[in-house]
Parts: C-alpha cells; structure tokens; sequence
C-alpha cells in the first residue's frame, strides 16, 4: 500500500516530520503547504516534492493526498487538523493538540467520529530506553511505585537569544509548560498511570517582557497513590539535562540524559534491594540512528505505527484522545498556579 502523504509547516516539518515519514517505504511525501508559496515551494524543490501550496486548505483538498501531517505552531493547528478530519484524512498532528480545551475536545471527539488514525507526536515514549522501562516496571522490577521524580534543565533556542515568537507567548501555546512539559505529563501516565491531582508554579525570568513561562514546578499524585515531583526549566544555561527517578518499594530506576539533545543519550539504571549500586541496563536498539536531528529516529516509529493503522485498521497510540488528556492536565496546573490551590484531575 502507498500512503501519499501532505505536510503542512516548513520548519519542523521540513526538518524532522518528513524524513522521520520517508523512513517507512509505504510512505511518499507528495505535497507540502506553508504559509505563503515561496517558502512551500522553497521545501518542495530542497526536498523533491511534487506538489507546493501557499494555503493548507488546498493541500487537504488534493485527492492526491491520502494523509495528512500537521507541523504547525499550536495556534494555527486546530483549525487545520479539523479541516483534515472532515475531509476524513488521517492526521498525524503536534503537541499541544490545541491551545484550549475545548478545542482539544472538539478534535478528539471530531476524529471518532471521522473514524480515521489520528496520533499526536508525544515522542519521548518512542525512545528505546524510555520503552525499556517502562517494560521493567510492568516487570515489577522495583515493586510497587512510591515516587517519581523529574528533572529537566536546558536551554532553548527562544529563550537563549530572548526571541519574541509563538513559543514565548502564552496565548499562542507557547512557555515550558506547553512545549516541554507537556511531554512529561504524557511519559508520566504513560510510565505510572493516571495523575489523579496536582499542583503548579510557573515562572518567568525576572524583567522579561514576553508573556511565557521559563520554568515549572509540579507536585503530583498517581492515582496508584504513588507521589511526583517535577522542575523543568528551558532557561538553563548548561543545564544539568533530563533526568527521570522510580522509586519503589523494592528498588530504583533511573533514566538520565546529560546532553542538551533532546531524544539523544538517554541511560537506563537499575538497582534493587539488597544491593546498593545502581547497575547500568544495555538498551538494546536495532535501528541505526543516522539523522542529525536526534528527533527523526523517535518520530519515525510514531510515523511507522500511523501507517500501520491506516493500512491495516490497527489503533495507536498516543492518539488525540491522549492529546486531550494533556490538555486537561495543561489546564489544572495553570489553573492551580493562577488560583494556587490543589486541583483534582
């Protein structure tokens, strides 16, 4: 079966979404839109692509194009994924899924209802080392779950160069709580169940003018009982990496990554009563990472399992139905922060 497939955005679309699509052979990227004609045509003639379109609404109009993937900023996002939906395309779309509630609502019960396969690029839980922990706490490798920490510093492009665009201005889905944590809230679940209640801080860098947050602060509860804490910051100069602790009854496991690559470099360790030393845990990855971008690898097994269903009917996640649920977790932590109270979930 040939998926011909559309990307709308030529940024990370371009950089990331249509080599990560190009991997699977059932795929060809035919048509790309951007927001005016040149840039389209720009990408299409770089990247040898058939088709270039100044306006999204005539790439998902094409009959040439059987799938569409969105790369746009979130504001823009919604209205584009809706019009894939009731054109009864497949939507491979960016998280957040919206910038409100109720537009992530309105997409996931519009793409039941269309009844096409709809994934959310949430790509950390499509990094080996992250699935093979996951694997060993099903395992019970460190008996029940007690607690879960999560530290990430680093460093964005935006906020090392203070650059005033969608991603240092709230209204328009941007700020750490949006783009980065966003990832952890859905790893979180996706590692240790549903968070039943939390609580936020969100910060800004002192005398910035942009509307954003830098840096969050999470307190949670699992609905297992198990407790989380968070600290994430994305204005980290040097910033120690990302690093994510289990801790359990009967042991430890860890998952740290000191560089400043987001996908890249990810360690997986383990120790377990009565022992004291953390063990190092192979992860063993047959797929060659060849890209520059540390993102392509993960992204192309969201993409790999998006075909899957389009070609043989098979659900995957995550979908949109788990973009609405970080929607939702989105709004309690601003809602606790701007009310300052816990806030069930």
């Amino acid at each position: 079966m040939e998926i011909r497939l559309g990307v709308v955005g030529c940024g990370y679309g371009k950089n990331v979404t249509i080599p990560a699509f190009r991997v699977d052979p059932r795929c060809r990227v035919i048509a790309i839109a951007a927001a005016s004609l040149q840039s389209a045509q720009s990408a299409a003639s770089e990247l040898g692509i058939e088709h270039a379109y100044g306006d999204w609404r005539e790439l998902i109009a094409s009959p040439d194009v059987d799938a569409v993937a969105v790369a746009v900023p979130p504001h823009f996002q919604a209205d584009i994924v809706q019009g894939a939906l009731q054109a009864r395309k497949p939507v491979f779309a960016e998280k957040p899924l919206a910038i409100h509630l109720a537009g992530a609502h309105r997409l996931a019960e519009h793409a039941g209802l269309a009844g096409v396969a709809n994934m959310v690029d949430f790509n950390f839980t499509a990094v080996a080392a992250f699935a093979h922990a996951r694997q060993m706490l099903q395992q019970n490798a460190i008996g029940n779950l007690r607690h879960v920490v999560v530290n990430w510093q680093t460093e964005s492009y935006t906020n090392r160069a203070r650059i005033e665009n969608w991603k240092s201005t709230t209204s328009q889905g941007g700020g750490s709580l949006a783009n980065f944590v966003s990832h952890c809230l859905h790893y979180l679940e996706w590692f240790a169940g549903p968070i039943a209640g939390l609580s936020a801080r969100l910060f800004r860098l002192p005398n910035d003018s942009r509307s954003a947050d830098t840096a969050v602060s999470l307190t949670m509860e699992f609905s297992s009982g198990a407790a989380g804490m968070l600290a994430m910051s994305a204005a980290a100069f040097s910033g120690s990496g990302h690093r994510i602790e289990f801790y359990g009854e009967d042991g430890s496991l860890v998952l740290e990554n000191s560089s400043q690559d987001y996908m890249r470099g990810f360690r997986l360790l383990h120790g377990r009563r009565p022992g004291a030393d953390m063990t190092s845990i192979a992860i063993d990855d047959e797929e060659q990472d060849i890209w520059k971008d540390g993102r392509i690898l993960p992204v192309s097994r969201l993409a790999r399992q998006f075909c899957e269903w389009i070609e043989h009917g098979t659900p995957a996640r995550p979908d949109f139905r788990d973009g609405l649920r970080v929607q939702e977790l989105i709004v309690a932590a601003q809602s606790s922060h701007q009310e300052g109270r816990w806030v069930k979930t």
